[in-house]
């Protein structure tokens, strides 16, 4: 399967129609004869599927990729698959399952780590580091205790700091307190503090476990009294290793943390999105067909993945603004409950935002990118719904909720441009949306893969390996990774 398209107003110079000259040749020699201004061809072949069924109780979810060994390692619920990236046969299945349930996985130069979390998920979790030549546990210190449900871990850029978001979501949330509106909860029993582990890589021991007590917060719409506290759900760090950015997805926030001094230096309310202007129109009914509007409503952006870059020697943050309740969804509602009619009737909102005429969906049903102050830059509207919609793999049955909900993101460079992928986990089948990021303020949608037999892609992990390109996607409902070949020529 090949999904080819054109990057609008992308072009190349003859000066780069080198680094090409592979896809070229593969394509057409004639395109790189020709000088001056070029225009760039992307091409998505997949090279394999890998079903984890194999595996009982294995799902795929977080991919990371080892060029050491040209593997991709896959963590899910009871082990990590590690693939063959060249063939896409199964290497080793690493059964985790007698630390927890494994939720993530890092690598960085020969060493992979893996996020579990414990049996009792309030309870702390656990850090396994594992050699990815030999598969097996790595010498010296191998397991490090964490904080309450670690959910994602990533290394710095010079591999020297391995930090880990532990999201410490409570079993029970917290009660709700009176009857005002917008509704208020109490604190939840038991919560465990979200917070931040950072590993020293060399010594193998928590230097630093932040929080977020006594953080300064700036911005709007950041989301508290919802029966839980601030839970880290996602981090990247800036290239130069000074700053790691945290999502606290259901506060709606981001939160800032120093690598030097090992503090959080602030948390930065997202704001809300405005679905009743132009190019933000929502489908907010599920009655069987697709019809796009613009109502009075509200999105909160409420990010999942997140991912850091530079544009002129200024960080920029991309972000996948899924939206997402609490587990036992206890701050949502239909907006007819709050007097909305009509097509707003079923609109799943926030209960801990929404009052009569004031509503406050989840998520922006969007991707977007804000400078390094949580200021917005670029937002992609209604692009994401809309596109699904026209290529036939808008799941109408989520309309109320948060429509295609953009998830997982990675981003890569190609031939001097900067591209995002933006998993969607809520379409018909698989979908990955493509945006040229390279001038953040002037982001452009290119194109939608979709990668038939796959459901709703849970992360993905964009790589270069001898010579080529590679876009890996761990789809967690139908338990598959599939690995994509990216490739690059040049048309008059």
């Amino acid at each position: 399967m090949r999904n080819l398209f054109v990057v609008s107003s992308l072009w190349l110079s003859a000066a780069l129609l080198p680094v090409a000259a592979q896809a070229g040749e593969r394509h057409g020699e004639k395109h790189w004869e020709q000088q001056g201004k070029q225009q760039v061809v992307l091409s998505f072949s997949k090279l394999w599927t890998y079903n984890h069924a194999a595996n009982p109780g294995q799902v795929s979810e977080i991919p990371a990729f080892d060029k050491r060994t040209n593997t991709l390692w896959i963590a899910g619920i009871v082990g990590v698959d590690v693939l063959d990236a060249g063939t896409g046969e199964l290497v080793e299945h690493i059964d985790t399952s007698g630390y927890g349930q494994v939720n993530s996985v890092a690598i960085h130069d020969g060493l992979a780590a893996f996020a579990i979390e414990a049996t009792t998920r309030t309870s702390p979790g656990v850090v396994v580091f594992y050699n990815t030549k030999t598969r097996t546990l790595s010498a010296g210190t191998n397991v490090v205790p964490v904080g309450a449900l670690p959910d994602m871990l990533t290394f710095t850029p010079d591999g020297r700091k391995l930090l880990v978001a532990n999201e410490g979501s409570p079993t029970t949330y917290g009660a709700r307190v009176g009857t005002t509106v917008p509704r208020v909860y109490a604190d939840a029993p038991g919560d465990p503090a979200g917070s931040v582990s950072i590993i020293d890589v060399r010594t193998r021991r928590v230097i630093a476990q932040p929080g977020f007590a006594g953080v300064p917060v700036f911005g709007s719409h950041v989301r508290r009294g919802t029966g839980m506290d601030f839970e880290p759900e996602y981090i990247t760090v800036s290239e130069d290793g000074e700053t790691a950015y945290v999502t606290l997805q259901e506060a709606n926030a981001i939160a800032v943390l120093d690598l030097d001094t090992h503090r959080f230096t602030k948390i930065v309310g997202l704001g809300a999105k405005d679905f009743s202007l132009p190019g933000n129109q929502i489908d907010p009914l599920n009655e069987g067909t697709v019809s796009f509007i613009s109502p009075v409503a509200k999105g909160l952006y409420m990010p999942d993945g997140i991912a850091a870059y530079e544009y002129r020697g200024k960080t920029y943050l991309a972000m996948a603004n899924e939206g997402d309740f609490r587990e036992d969804d206890g701050d949502r509602s239909a907006a007819s409950s709050l007097g909305a009619t009509g097509a707003l009737a079923n609109l799943r909102v926030t209960n801990t935002d929404s009052s009569p005429g004031d509503l406050y969906a989840a998520g922006a049903r969007s991707f977007s990118i804000r400078d390094d102050k949580g200021r917005l830059v670029y937002d992609s509207g209604d692009i994401l719904d809309k596109k699904a919609a026209e290529l036939g793999i808008y799941d109408d049955a989520r309309s109320r909720d948060k429509g295609v909900e953009p998830e997982g993101i990675a981003l890569l460079d190609i031939a001097g441009r900067t591209y995002a992928f933006v998993g969607l986990e809520r379409t018909l089948t698989g979908a990955v949306a493509v945006f040229d990021i390279t001038e953040p303020a002037n982001a452009t949608f290119v194109d939608m893969i979709v990668t038939e037999g796959d459901l709703a892609p849970e992360g993905m992990v964009a790589y270069h390996h001898r010579g080529e390109t590679f876009l890996a996607i761990a789809n967690e409902v139908s338990n598959t990774t599939t690995l994509y070949r990216i490739d690059r020529m040049i048309c008059r």
